[in-house]
């Protein structure tokens, strides 16, 4: 059964460009993820400072197997090694656990000390919560339309 892992960052209104580009810079890793379908960042318009991270999987199994493929540990390392270069430095803030599609709250994203998206800026999300569904009824535009 298809699952969605979304996952609502707090972003201050500072750091919003950020990590949108945090994020763009990572385009195309999940995506060749077995069982991977879907994803979307999901920027808040109004009444609220917590983005939408969305990624739907095939299963919860999928899911699973990519948070701990090496394509997902090579991401995160690629984006430590990322930080340090940007500044100079080797503290390679990484891009925390889960990324996003984390093991629990307070994880991915940018969470604790030395998380985050890297950059050498520290996190970007003050804050993060993982949402866990699962697809029962889903639709889409009719073929040809």
């Amino acid at each position: 059964m298809p699952v969605v892992k979304i996952n609502a960052l707090t972003v201050s209104a500072e750091m919003r460009e950020e990590l949108e580009r945090r994020f763009s810079t990572r385009a195309g890793v999940v995506e060749s993820a077995d069982g991977f379908e879907w994803f979307e960042l999901l920027r808040p318009v109004e009444g609220t400072d917590r983005y939408l991270v969305y990624t739907r999987w095939r299963s919860e199994e999928d899911f699973k197997r990519w948070t701990e493929s090496q394509a997902f540990q090579r991401g995160h390392a690629q984006a430590a090694a990322g930080a340090g270069q940007d500044q100079g430095q080797g503290q390679g803030q990484g891009h925390g656990q889960g990324q996003g599609h984390g093991q629990g709250p307070g994880q991915g994203h940018g969470q604790g000390p030395a998380q985050g998206h890297g950059h050498g800026q520290g996190p970007a999300a003050t804050g993060a919560e993982l949402w866990s569904f699962e697809v029962v009824q889903s639709t889409g535009p009719a073929p040809g339309a």
